[in-house]
């Protein structure tokens, strides 16, 4: 009887106790085998059958709260949750066919048998088994029964639904997942990429400064000899400047000869 249908906390405890009182009539109805006593065969039968009027009223609250959610409700949860309330009295109708069994056998006719009805449970829906033939009962069993099979039919359609929807799902999440594991891989590839790329910018403005350092060292050198040459030419008897190598000196004592020295010669 679990449902997986959204239900208001009230329509939830209501299905709740309805229920645990099927399993409360099943276990006493299982219990009736054991019991050989005719007596105790009738005692257990009144108390089942006041069992069963409580489930009766069980359903009818369950009933009258369904009417008043149902403008809160989507019209398929109002379906799955109508059809839950006629399983409901099948399932009600089963164990009242079943007590009539016990009943007529201890010669004690009266029973009350509940009608499925379309969408309501109520006093109109109540017979008294005594006054239906064994034709009857097994027309209305088999009519039960082919309304219960057409509610398996559909719930099988709504599983078969949901199935492939689940599926689609699955497949959607697949390649989803698929898709982020190749972003996660161009996004590694990224990085060591930018990491390389940040390695070799270190390493060029390293060469870049080293160059830069060598230049300059050159540049002082460069300025010193010309310094040293320019020196050398304004003041070329300065002992304090030591030749440069490679550099002629500059002649000592050097005269000029006249024109009248060149006509002698």
């Amino acid at each position: 009887m679990a449902s997986d249908v959204p239900m208001s906390p009230e329509l939830e405890q209501v299905d709740g106790e309805i229920r645990d009182m099927f399993r409360a009539l099943q276990n006493g109805f299982n219990k009736m085998d054991k019991i050989k006593d005719s007596n105790r065969q009738s005692k257990q039968l009144e108390d089942l059958t006041g069992k069963m009027k409580e489930c009766k009223r069980l359903i009818k609250e369950f009933d009258r709260i369904l009417k008043d959610d149902e403008r809160n409700n989507s019209a398929d949860v109002n379906k799955h949750l109508n059809d839950k309330k006629q399983i409901m009295i099948k399932e009600l109708n089963s164990y009242v066919t079943l007590r009539k069994t016990y009943q007529s056998s201890l010669g004690n006719k009266r029973i009350e048998l509940f009608d499925t009805g379309n969408d309501q449970v109520a006093e109109d829906n109540v017979q008294m088994a005594s006054e239906m033939s064994n034709q009857q009962l097994i027309d209305a069993g088999r009519k039960q029964m082919d309304q219960t099979d057409q509610v398996i039919e559909r719930s099988k359609k709504v599983v078969a639904q949901t199935v492939e929807v689940g599926s689609q799902t699955a497949a959607a999440l697949t390649q989803q997942t698929e898709q982020m594991k190749r972003i996660g891989n161009e996004l590694d590839s990224v990085h060591f990429s930018l990491k390389k790329a940040s390695q070799m910018v270190k390493e060029i403005g390293r060469q870049v400064a080293t160059d830069k350092c060598i230049m300059a060292f050159l540049f002082l050198i460069v300025c010193g000899v010309i310094a040293i040459i320019v020196v050398k030419i304004v003041n070329p008897h300065n002992k304090n400047i030591r030749d440069i190598p490679g550099l002629a000196p500059p002649a000592q004592n050097r005269k000029l000869l006249s024109i009248q020295d060149f006509r002698r010669l």
